[in-house]
């Protein structure tokens, strides 16, 4: 089955960088565009930035353009996602998110920046 495992999040104070990663199994990740969402609280889940199957090409959210890094290792079966110049509107739980024959979400991992 399907499976996404973030790992990376915590504490850390503005200005500071954090990266995330996701380990993917139970498909062939090389076929699918990845992606990172994040929700912080009270709010909508929002699409951060996504990578397309072979990694050439990434989007991003306005807000973190400049800031964060989307990439993605096939052999690895792994997407990160670097974080920089972190701010508190960044403080959310982020998402790995993939489609195969339907949305499949990892449990998230909380982000706080804070000082």
């Amino acid at each position: 089955q399907v499976q996404l495992v973030e790992s990376g999040g915590g504490l850390v104070q503005p200005g500071g960088s954090l990266r995330l990663s996701c380990v993917a199994s139970g498909f062939t990740f090389s076929d699918r565009t990845m992606r990172w969402y994040r929700q912080a609280p009270g709010e909508e889940r929002e699409l951060v930035a996504s990578i397309n199957r072979s990694g050439s090409t990434s989007t991003y959210v306005d807000s973190v353009k400049g800031r964060f890094t989307i990439s993605r290792d096939n052999a690895k079966n792994t997407v990160w996602l670097q974080m920089n110049s972190l701010q508190p509107e960044d403080t959310a739980v982020y998402y790995c998110h993939t489609i195969t024959s339907k949305p499949y979400w990892g449990q998230g991992t909380q982000v706080t920046v804070s000082s």
